[in-house]
């Protein structure tokens, strides 16, 4: 690879963060990197390396002589400052919600959908939601044996993908209830939570079966599966239901999954297929403990679905920090300098 000059947009954020991590760890060709973040962190040195980067504003327009910029700043942000980072002359590898149904925009999984990167007319490639990011190494090579015609996805979401705050709304509220949790057990009402912010009902010693914000009939995390699912794979007329529910677990996402295809798909044969899949691994037990700080989807307890013609039911668990976000993004920009020599 060549070297670049790489700037990542959100450093200190929660995915920003992780995002300077792993372009450490994967020895990313760097001739420069810059962070910029919101102005109240302007001045704020990170490490880097042996030494340490002062933190620009995100808001100023000095963005010429940036080849790739990484993204996670929210998709208001995003809106704003995409085209004008793109403007300059970067190709923008964005982590929100706001370029990937872009149709100009290509929304990449690179163990998936590489191909897709062949046209960026915008200069913008967008990173799938977590959530769709743990699903799509799985669903790309069975749909590729059988033809997938119907995804049923129930998923259990770590507090993370809400943020810090997700993360502190949890430990706050485990905090409170302390050694009095065994209380729930016979009476609910009688333990006090704090007050909820980020998630409309607490989350510690509980399931809250709505993530997201309420659009319809669904909230906006239903909808980014559905909709992210048929623009990857590549199948828009795929059947997709999907229930979004919130986990007291910090880090990785899981799924429980039920498929149909259009031809018989043994488990044996999809066990097989799935062992050799680029970011998949089996296990008997796929579980979010067992997942955080791997760049791969586990999946197992793979079974027939006896409710669905040609069906398989699974499990699989992801870090939705690193593959779901950082290394999904870093993986793109390793793609994109490969296209560059």
């Amino acid at each position: 690879m060549e070297a670049v000059r790489v700037a990542v947009f959100g450093a200190t954020g929660q995915v920003g963060s992780v995002i300077r991590s792993v372009l450490s760890e994967r020895n990313f060709p760097l001739d420069e990197i810059r962070f910029l973040a919101s102005s109240r962190s302007v001045g704020l040195r990170l490490p880097w390396k042996d030494g340490d980067v002062a933190v620009e504003d995100s808001a100023s327009p000095a963005y010429s002589g940036i080849d790739i910029a990484l993204f996670s700043i929210g998709a208001a942000a995003s809106r704003q400052l995409a085209p004008l980072v793109a403007s300059a002359g970067a190709t923008v590898v964005d982590n929100s919600s706001a370029w990937r149904m872009d149709p100009l925009v290509p929304l990449v999984v690179p163990e998936v959908n590489a191909h897709a990167l062949g046209s960026i007319s915008k200069g913008i490639v967008a990173n799938p939601n977590c959530t769709t990011m743990v699903a799509m190494p799985v669903l790309k090579p069975l749909h590729l044996a059988a033809g997938l015609r119907r995804v049923v996805v129930s998923t259990y979401q770590a507090v993370s993908g809400a943020g810090r705050d997700g993360v502190a709304e949890l430990d706050e509220q485990v905090a409170k209830v302390g050694s009095r949790a065994s209380e729930l057990a016979f009476n609910g009402s009688a333990v006090d939570f704090p007050p909820t912010n980020k998630f409309p009902a607490p989350v510690a010693f509980n399931v809250v079966p709505l993530t997201g914000h309420v659009i319809d009939e669904e909230t906006s995390e239903e909808h980014k599966f559905r909709n992210e699912s048929r623009k990857i794979l590549e199948i828009p007329d795929l059947a997709v239901s999907v229930t979004c529910v919130r986990v007291p677990v910090y880090t990785g996402h899981s799924m429980s999954v039920n498929l149909e295809f259009d031809q018989e798909l043994t488990p044996d044969r999809a066990e097989r297929i799935l062992s050799d899949a680029d970011g998949v691994t089996l296990s008997e037990l796929p579980m979010p403990i067992d997942v955080v700080g791997r760049d791969v989807t586990l999946v197992g307890r793979i079974r027939r679905d006896p409710g669905a013609e040609h069906g398989l039911a699974l499990f699989l668990s992801g870090d939705n920090l690193r593959k779901g976000a950082a290394v999904n993004a870093v993986q793109i920009a390793e793609l994109l300098v490969a296209h560059q020599r």
